[in-house]
């Protein structure tokens, strides 16, 4: 039986681990952490074919630099003589233009669809409760501006096969009658869908570990022996570790990782914020994104989470607390009964979406060494994209053809 080692538990690893147990190899996680708070856990829970613009596209730089004079706005880079953040903005920049986003909506879109058929799948399994709603999500607006663009967006989406409806003011009462609204309009985004991952991550630990998959806590990799083109040893304080195949899936982890084998991986931490709060009416049953103030609203377990921001910046334990009050201060702009109180420092949530420089994951084989595949970099869209990324990992190491073309996500291309 060959054997497999990943390093990185969050939804990828997972992912990765379940498609190839499937598929007879003998897996071993490594996770560095213990896996309580990591970037799959307290996410928004959304599966978003919808979402078939990358994070650099036009617009982004003269936006994202207005947003930086502004402590509570949704994007934030926290200026820095950082080698890595300079060459990743340089990347950025050159990346965040239409051509790029047209080029990237068709291989995002593939991706997102095939995520969500593998959710639907996985749904119907015995023992994989993990609240799948396939209500949508609903793009909220406030702006003439905003309106316009979701209009064009919500078009282009339709034009590559996804369910996208601008709905007015009416229409949009009409699906949460509850709920008090003070907005223009909305996009309904019908392909989309939402679970509770906290759940998720739940029931697959245990069907993984029922299943015979190592999942190892609290063992950070350290070092990595290369023999040739190909890793020969993986060794977490003084233990070593061997497989015939690895997969770097460390999240925003996973250039330190990398770099232990001196590659180098495009790709800056993106810190989000999260929190909960009780909603036993339950007036929101269909996720929503407002889109000026970039916050996401999910439904889950009784409870409404609330989430946003993007903050680049190295990894850190700090909580900026005018981030989460700008979330809380847009909320009753859009939803005048939403009226969540500023949670304490305790009860926020933190994570680091791991971020490429052209918005696209980073999925297959490393050019140096030919038994390393990367599966990283999917910054907002790792839950979402998470299970199709597990699917193409197996695949690429079973030497199977891929399920969809995976040319625009390769790990080499910077």
């Amino acid at each position: 039986m060959s054997k497999v080692l990943i390093i990185g538990a969050g939804i990828m690893g997972l992912s990765s681990a379940y498609f190839l147990q499937k598929a007879g190899y003998e897996v071993t996680i490594l996770e560095k952490g213990d896996l309580a708070d990591n970037c799959s856990f307290g996410n928004a829970g959304m599966i978003v074919p919808s979402h078939f613009v990358p994070l650099a596209a036009p617009g982004m730089v003269s936006q994202g630099i207005r947003w930086m004079f502004n402590s509570k706005s949704p994007f934030y880079v926290r200026p820095s003589l950082n080698a890595d953040l300079i060459s990743w903005g340089m990347k950025f920049l050159k990346n965040a233009n239409t051509k790029h986003v047209e080029a990237s909506a068709q291989p995002l879109t593939e991706l997102s669809l095939l995520s969500k058929s593998l959710y639907q799948d996985l749904a119907k399994e015995p023992g994989f409760d993990f609240g799948l709603s396939e209500k949508g999500i609903l793009m909220f607006y406030k702006t003439e501006k905003a309106a316009e663009e979701e209009a064009h967006l919500a078009q282009k989406g339709r034009e590559l096969g996804l369910d996208m409806q601008v709905l007015n003011v009416a229409e949009c009462l009409a699906l949460q009658p509850e709920l008090q609204l003070d907005v223009l309009g909305a996009v309904h985004y019908r392909c989309d869908a939402h679970l509770y991952p906290n759940q998720l991550m739940a029931v697959l630990l245990k069907h993984l570990t029922e299943n015979g998959v190592k999942i190892v806590r609290n063992h950070e990799v350290t070092k990595i022996e290369t023999t040739g083109n190909a890793i020969s040893r993986v060794f977490t304080a003084g233990e070593e570790w061997t497989a015939d195949q690895y997969i770097i899936a460390g999240g925003s982890f996973s250039p330190s990782v990398a770099k232990l084998v001196n590659l180098k991986v495009s790709l800056m931490p993106g810190k989000g914020y999260s929190f909960m709060v009780k909603e036993p009416n339950q007036r929101m049953q269909i996720p929503a994104l407002l889109a000026e103030a970039r916050v996401a609203i999910t439904p889950m377990n009784g409870n409404l989470r609330y989430g946003g921001t993007m903050e680049l910046d190295k990894i850190n334990s700090r909580i900026n607390m005018n981030r989460v009050k700008g979330i809380v201060q847009s909320i009753p702009a859009y939803f005048p009964d939403l009226r969540p109180d500023v949670p304490a420092e305790k009860e926020i949530w933190f994570g680091f979406r791991p971020s490429s420089p052209d918005g696209l994951p980073y999925i297959g084989r490393s050019y140096k060494y030919n038994n390393l595949i990367m599966a990283t970099g999917h910054g907002m869209m790792g839950l979402s994209l998470g299970p199709a990324t597990g699917l193409l990992v197996s695949q690429i190491i079973s030497g199977a053809k891929t399920s969809i073309d995976i040319e625009a996500f390769s790990p080499n291309r910077f």
